[in-house]
């Protein structure tokens, strides 16, 4: 899944989460999607993300294509999750070290029902929606529609972040609003 024939670049962005950083890297990490790990316990499906979360401070990773997003805890210090960051990143992906189980990204169903109404948010969601959102180092997958509400998770540094409700509200549910009648909420979970 990784390019071997040029070196491994991280270079760093900041999200609009302020306890999020994200890492962009010139490999495919997974092949679409992302895998969100909450905490050390869900990081044993990911060998990266169990070494990032040997750093002292970290409280979230989330994998992307080609990015990684961290979250830091309470007790985290940027300067150093940032340099240990960048350092594990960079040390895991030139040894060409699994990134996640492909069991566990296999495993990975969407969750909810598959009526015409869930396909077409579907749709939306990774077509149109999860692109922008990976760009702010997050992501957003489905959860079901029930009653006219599309619930959704939000993961990455779009979990927490003080901006995602605008986000969520102005943005998304606008769109989906607009594309399905049906559509009268959507609410993070």
């Amino acid at each position: 899944m990784s390019n071997t024939q040029s070196p491994v670049m991280v270079s760093l962005e900041f999200t609009p989460n302020p306890n999020t950083l994200k890492y962009v890297v010139n490999r495919q990490l997974i092949k679409s999607g992302a895998a969100n790990f909450p905490n050390a316990q869900e990081a044993e499906k990911s060998p990266l993300a169990k070494k990032l979360f040997t750093i002292p401070g970290m409280d979230g990773v989330m994998i992307g294509r080609d990015f990684v997003t961290i979250t830091k805890g309470s007790g985290g210090d940027w300067e150093a999750l940032n340099r240990l960051s960048t350092e594990t990143i960079k040390t895991h992906l030139t040894n060409n070290e699994t990134i996640v189980d492909e069991a566990f990204l296999n495993a990975a169903p969407l969750s909810g029902g598959t009526s015409e109404i869930e396909d077409k948010i579907r749709k939306i969601l990774d077509e149109q929606i999860r692109p922008a959102v990976a760009m702010d180092g997050g992501d957003i997958t489905l959860e079901r529609f029930e009653d006219g509400v599309v619930y959704v998770y939000l993961q990455g540094s779009c979990s927490g972040c003080p901006s995602s409700t605008a986000t969520l509200k102005m943005g998304i549910e606008t769109r989906l609003k607009e594309a399905i009648p049906e559509v009268r909420e959507v609410v993070s979970i």
